[in-house]
């Protein structure tokens, strides 16, 4: 149950009213300003509040089946009529039988769904909430509830009574429901004595809750502006800010720039306190550089330079390979004559420790992988295939026929240590680890790898340098080139096999700075079957999202025979905007599954069927940030779901719930890693921001078999010209050359 309020008196003033009651079911949320549209069913039924009333305004959090004391102003909208728009709201504990089931049966209490709420306040009335709090022993007279359930309801009613507090405290700062249960449920009964001692503390350890949030609470509670406090806080927030933008490593100046400009301080504050973070190691210089990082990032770029020393310096334990007969029997197996550059590759592979295979869409490196593992099984040689993401994992399964998997299934997190199982004092059992997608190895995942390789074992990366860098922070496949630490290999020609492919060719337009994209037309009817690239000029955002909907709907799976879920995914530059991933979600959604929400949360709704995105790890549940899934089960009575991720299927609790989000849309940088049968991309000038040829070259290369853009032209010659995407200043170069 949540409390929240706008303002700190709920006391009507001329021209408002005010209504008390329970909100049946929320309509529309915007997660940016926490705009609501709910229906709402008044307690009291008056001249205007006959039935559901149509309820507007900022309210944050707000859940179905909470009650709500809500003041404001009677409104008519020229298309929803009448609707009650509220300016100040405040949740309570409801009186009125009708309430009390509603919010025993609306899953805020987890344990009770709409069964057992039916059944308790037949038994205890308007008494129930009493007998739940101060009497719960009384729940054995209700039919089906013995001790066991009993104590169950009452460790979560007083669960729901901390959260109460928690959620009375933090009133004013727009907390939603979701993120003072991970509050609760990571502080518990101490929680609101660790926000008043370090407000701070929610930012750097709940996701979902920034800094701003944070320092607003700081404040109120009376924190200075100028607080050592607030401005270790602001730096360690800015330095975490700059990570999240792939930086591993920031010269002083810029972290006091970005730092004053978060604070609205001045920068000469900050020098003393940015000191006094590194005399505390909450901050590090390494040896050698004047440059700053978090210690846990110096750290895993320090662990990559000296896994690598380790494995230069160790002689490998493949057994002996005669290459050049090897390559022979591989192209026997394969059934055709490899190119010179596709053997020289393959030999490059087989001789040297450490490699580096490096090509775009249709340059071999399949072909090369297929042939290296062959070779390489057949003499026996312990081999590990691993790849960032799940999808490509799966993907190197199927073209190589050995198993591969994520790194983070191949190292096995442990939950309860909160490290990996592998590491350097327990190594894999490995003679040659093949690594695809190493664009996509961000500084601390790559440190994880290296750090559980044996000494003895030979490392391939194979990536494409074109492609968007890593969503973590660091840069390492271009750090790792830019070395001597790595034979590289650059595969460079398009075979025979895929030369007709239209995305083929426009990927590598792109790189050549080829600012007119191919296939243009202006009508869906124009789309040919045998075209793997259309691009359907659309400049404006509404008509751009109506061709998006009609091209997943109906279009493709015409012309395709693709399932629209399944098979077809839209990925986009940017969230915001009537063609932002967002808006994309809800409008496809509605099109491709409709029918009304099983689930509701503040941010979106969940209907069976639905495809949806993991935002971030989860090593416990083992599902990863980027990992695709689809709805098989809601349990709305106690705000759950199961979903299913690659034949597993995993529960999602209402804590977690904030962790996914739908996925008839994504980012491209979530479709990293990932292919798909056919790929539909919106490209406007509204997103300027973003548009860079390596997005453009990343989005266009996901279509397996199909690429359909729907935009501009000129956005689609902006992404092609800016050419500079931004640079990542990290310390790895330096580190390895050091060693």
């Amino acid at each position: 149950m949540t409390i929240h309020a706008q303002s700190n008196s709920l006391e009507t003033r001329p021209g408002e009213e005010r209504l008390r009651g329970v909100v049946e079911r929320i309509v529309f949320f915007n997660e940016e300003n926490h705009f609501c549209i709910c229906e709402f069913r008044p307690e009291e039924r008056g001249r205007r509040g006959n039935g559901h009333v149509s309820l507007t305004g900022n309210l944050p959090g707000v859940q179905c089946g909470e009650t709500l004391d809500v003041v404001g102003t009677w409104t008519r909208h020229p298309t929803h009529g009448l609707q009650f728009r509220a300016t100040r709201f405040q949740s309570a504990l409801p009186a009125t039988l009708y309430g009390i089931r509603k919010y025993l049966g609306s899953g805020l209490v987890p344990g009770i769904g709409k069964t057992y709420a039916e059944k308790i306040v037949a038994t205890f009335g308007t008494s129930t909430f009493q007998v739940i709090s101060e009497d719960s022993a009384r729940l054995q007279e209700v039919p089906g509830i013995g001790k066991k359930r009993a104590l169950e309801i009452k460790r979560a009613w007083d669960e729901q009574r901390s959260l109460r507090e928690v959620l009375t405290f933090l009133q004013t700062y727009g907390i939603s429901v979701g993120q003072c249960l991970k509050l609760v449920k990571t502080y518990g009964a101490g929680t609101q004595e660790k926000l008043q001692s370090d407000p701070y503390i929610i930012a750097r350890e709940i996701h979902g809750i920034g800094f701003k949030t944070a320092d607003r609470i700081a404040i109120n509670l009376g924190f200075a502006n100028e607080s050592p406090q607030r401005l270790d806080s602001g730096l360690l927030f800015a330095m975490r800010e700059l990570e999240s933008e792939g930086h591993t490593a920031v010269e002083a100046n810029h972290l006091q720039a970005k730092t004053a400009e978060l604070l609205d301080v001045e920068p000469s504050l900050l020098e003393n306190r940015m000191h006094a973070l590194i005399d505390s190691r909450h901050l590090r210089i390494p040896p050698g550089s004047t440059l700053i990082q978090l210690p846990v990032t110096e750290r895993a770029e320090q662990a990559i330079s000296e896994a690598i020393a380790r494995l230069r310096g160790t002689p490998g334990s493949l057994p002996p390979i005669q290459i050049e007969k090897a390559i022979v029997w591989a192209q026997e197996r394969a059934g055709f004559q490899f190119a010179p550059e596709q053997a020289e590759a393959l030999r490059a592979c087989l001789t040297a420790k450490l490699s580096i295979l490096t090509g775009g869409p249709g340059t071999g490196k399949t072909s090369i992988l297929r042939a290296l593992v062959e070779i390489l099984r057949a003499k026996k040689a312990r081999v590990r295939l691993a790849s960032p993401t799940g999808r490509a994992a799966q993907r190197m399964t199927e073209t190589t026929g050995q198993t591969a998997q994520t790194i983070h299934r191949l190292l096995q997190f442990d939950p309860v240590t909160g490290g990996f199982t592998a590491d350097e004092d327990a190594p894999l059992k490995c003679d040659y680890m093949i690594v695809d997608e190493a664009s996509m190895l961000d500084s601390r995942l790559t440190a994880a790898l290296f750090r559980a390789l044996p000494a003895s074992t030979s490392l391939l990366l194979v990536g494409d340098v074109h492609q968007l860098p890593s969503v973590g922070a660091g840069n390492v496949l271009h750090d790792l080139i830019a070395t001597d630490a790595f034979s590289i290999t650059r595969l460079q020609r398009i075979f025979r096999q895929r030369k007709k492919s239209l995305i083929l060719s426009t990927a590598y337009a792109i790189l050549e700075g080829d600012t007119a994209p191919p296939g243009t037309i202006r009508d869906l009817a124009e789309l040919r079957k045998e075209s793997d690239f259309h691009f359907i000029a659309r400049t404006d955002p509404e008509s751009c999202l109506a061709t998006v909907i009609a091209l997943c709907r109906d279009w493709i799976p015409r012309i395709t025979a693709f399932d629209a879920i399944r098979d077809v995914q839209v990925i986009a530059p940017m969230h915001k905007g009537i063609a932002g991933i967002a808006n994309l979600n809800r409008s496809l959604q509605d099109s491709l599954n409709p029918g009304r929400p099983a689930l509701q949360t503040a941010g979106a709704s969940y209907r069976v069927g639905d495809k949806i995105i993991q935002l971030v790890n989860n090593y416990e549940t083992g599902i990863f940030n980027g990992d695709l899934g689809r709805v098989l089960r809601i349990d709305a009575d106690n705000v759950r779901m199961t979903a299913e991720f690659d034949d597993r299927e995993i529960d999602f609790e209402r804590a977690a719930l904030s962790e996914i989000q739908p996925a008839y849309a994504i980012s491209i940088h979530k479709s990293q890693g990932s292919e798909f049968p056919a790929v539909v991309i919106p490209l406007l000038k509204q997103h300027f921001m973003l548009l860079q040829r390596n997005l453009l070259y990343t989005a266009v290369t996901r279509g397996r078999r199909y690429v359909f853009i729907v935009g501009d032209p000129t956005a689609y010659a902006m992404a092609v010209r800016n050419r500079v995407s931004s640079e990542r200043c990290t310390d790895l170069q330096r580190k390895i050359l050091a060693q």
